[in-house]
C-alpha cells in the first residue's frame, strides 16, 4: 500500500485529522492547512454547528447562494434562493420568471402527498394463509403497536394512511412486503417512517410467533430482511404549469411566435421519446429543483433518485415536462414527484436554510413542493428556449466566461475588456485564450 491505514481517525481532534491528512497524503505541505482553515467561520459557535452536521469534518465547502427574483406563483410574487455552482442556472430561471410574469405566471396543483415505506420479509408458507392472518389480525395490531410513535404526527393531521401485504414471491422466492403509506405533513418524515417500519418488523415477528394457524416450520422461516422508507414517491406529486396564447409568446430571438411554439413542442416531444435526450433534459430540470432543495436544507439525493425513477416508471426513461399547442394555446407543465420538509433536520439549524425559508414566506411542505416544481419548470423553459432559438452555448458560455478568466488569472480590467469583447460574439474557450494571449503580448 502507498499509505498507512489509520485506527481511530474519528476520535482525533479536527486539527489532528488535518495534520494526519497533510502529513500522510500531501507531503506535509502546510499550504493545504491554510486552504482548509480559510473556509472556517470566524464565529466559533457557528463553526461548531456546521462541524456537527456531519462526521470527520475538517472544513466547510462553499457553494454560491444566489437569488432568482420575479417568480409569480399562484398569484404570489416570490424570490427563489438557489445554491448552485453551475453557470447560467440562476440566470436562466430568472429570465424564465420574467418571461411569464405578465402572462399569468406559474400555477401549481398538489396532486397527492403520500409517502411510502416497506418492511421486507421472507416467509416460507402458504400465501393465502398469510393474507388471511394479515387482514383479520396483523393489520390492526400494526396500527396499535405504532400509536405512541404516530401520536404527534396524528395531532398535526398526518400519520399512517394504510398498510398492505404485498406478495412478491413471483419475483423472489418467499419474498413479501408490508407496504405502508404515510402523510408526514410539514416534515420530510424519514425518521418517523423508519421508526414505524421498524416497529412493524418487531410486531410482525411477535404476532407470527403467537399465531396458532402457522406451523413451527412456517414460524421459523420468517426473516425480517429490512425496514426502510422508499425515496420513490409516485403518489407525492405536484404539477406546475404555464400557458398563454401562442400570439402572446413574443420571443425576442427573431423567429415568429408560431415557429417558436412549434419548435419548442418538438423539443419536448423528442425528450419524451428519446432517452439520450431525456437524460440531459431532466438533468436541466433538476438543476433548478436541486438548487432550491439545497438552499432549503432538504435532501437533493432523494429528490434526484425519485425524479429519475418516476421518469422511467413505464419502462422507458422520458421527459418530466410536457407541452401542447392546441387551439392556439401554448401549455407547458411538469408533474414532479417530490418529498420535502420545512421542519426538522437542517431546517431548524442551518442559518442560511432559515433565511431561505423566511425569504419564501415560511412555506408549508406542500407550498415548497410547488415552488420546487416551478423552479424546475422555469429552468427547463429557459434551456429549451435557448436550444430552439440561439443555441445553448451563447448564453451559457457568457456566464462561464468569468470562470475561464479566473482560471487564467485575469485582472479586473482584463475581465471588463472581455465582457465588452464578447458583447456581440459567442464565447468559446479557444477565442478567450487567443484574445487573452494577444492582450498579454502587447
Amino acid at each position: 500500500m502507498n499509505h498507512q491505514p489509520i485506527e481511530g481517525f474519528s476520535k482525533l481532534t479536527k486539527q489532528g485529522k488535518i495534520d494526519w491528512l497533510v502529513n500522510e497524503y500531501l507531503d506535509g505541505d502546510q499550504e493545504y492547512q491554510k486552504i482548509l482553515k480559510q473556509y472556517w467561520n470566524d464565529n466559533t459557535e457557528l463553526q461548531k454547528l456546521h462541524d456537527e452536521f456531519s462526521e470527520n469534518t475538517i472544513s466547510n465547502f462553499y457553494m454560491p447562494y444566489g437569488i432568482a427574483p420575479n417568480f409569480l406563483i399562484d398569484g404570489k410574487l416570490v424570490a427563489l434562493p438557489m445554491a448552485v455552482e453551475e453557470s447560467s442556472v440562476v440566470a436562466a430561471a430568472s429570465k424564465a420568471a420574467k418571461f411569464w410574469i405578465d402572462k399569468g405566471g406559474f400555477k401549481t396543483t398538489i396532486i397527492n402527498t403520500e409517502k411510502l415505506g416497506h418492511t421486507h420479509f421472507i416467509f416460507n408458507g402458504e400465501s393465502h394463509k398469510l393474507l388471511h392472518f394479515f387482514n383479520f389480525k396483523l393489520k390492526k395490531k400494526l396500527f396499535e403497536a405504532t400509536e405512541a410513535i404516530t401520536a404527534n404526527m396524528r395531532n398535526r393531521g398526518g400519520g399512517i394512511l394504510d398498510i398492505k401485504l404485498v406478495d412478491k414471491t413471483a419475483d423472489m422466492a418467499h419474498y413479501f412486503q408490508l407496504k405502508a403509506s404515510f402523510d408526514t405533513v410539514d416534515s420530510m418524515g424519514a425518521n418517523f417512517i423508519n421508526s414505524c417500519l421498524e416497529q412493524f418488523g418487531k410486531t410482525l415477528k411477535e404476532e407470527v410467533a403467537k399465531e396458532e394457524d402457522f406451523t413451527k416450520e412456517e414460524k421459523d422461516s420468517l426473516q425480517i430482511v429490512m425496514n426502510i422508507l422508499s425515496n420513490f414517491t409516485p403518489d407525492c406529486v405536484v404539477r406546475a404549469e404555464v400557458s398563454c396564447k401562442i400570439d402572446d409568446l413574443k420571443d425576442d430571438s427573431g423567429i415568429s411566435n408560431e415557429e417558436f411554439a412549434r419548435k419548442f413542442k418538438q423539443a419536448v416531444t423528442i425528450a419524451e421519446i428519446e432517452p439520450f435526450r431525456a437524460t440531459t433534459h431532466n438533468k436541466g430540470i433538476m438543476n433548478g429543483v436541486d438548487a432550491v432543495v439545497i438552499a432549503t436544507g432538504n435532501d437533493f439525493r432523494a429528490t434526484e433518485a425519485c425524479a429519475h425513477a418516476y421518469a422511467a416508471r413505464d419502462g422507458q426513461y422520458r421527459s418530466l415536462t410536457h407541452c401542447t399547442t392546441d387551439n392556439g394555446i401554448f401549455r407547458f407543465w411538469i408533474d414532479l414527484p417530490i418529498s420535502v420538509g420545512v421542519v426538522g433536520g437542517l431546517t431548524n439549524l442551518h442559518p442560511l436554510v432559515k433565511f431561505s425559508l423566511a425569504l419564501l414566506g415560511k412555506p408549508s411542505a406542500q407550498e415548497l413542493m410547488s415552488i420546487l416544481a416551478v423552479s424546475g419548470l422555469a429552468q427547463n423553459f429557459g434551456a429549451l428556449r435557448s436550444l430552439v432559438t440561439t443555441g445553448i452555448q451563447k448564453g451559457h458560455m457568457k456566464m462561464h466566461l468569468l470562470n475561464i478568466l479566473n482560471q487564467m488569472g485575469a485582472t479586473e480590467e482584463e475581465k471588463q475588456h472581455f465582457v465588452t469583447y464578447f458583447k456581440d460574439k459567442t464565447v468559446t474557450h479557444h477565442e478567450v485564450i487567443t484574445e487573452f494571449n494577444r492582450m498579454r503580448a502587447q
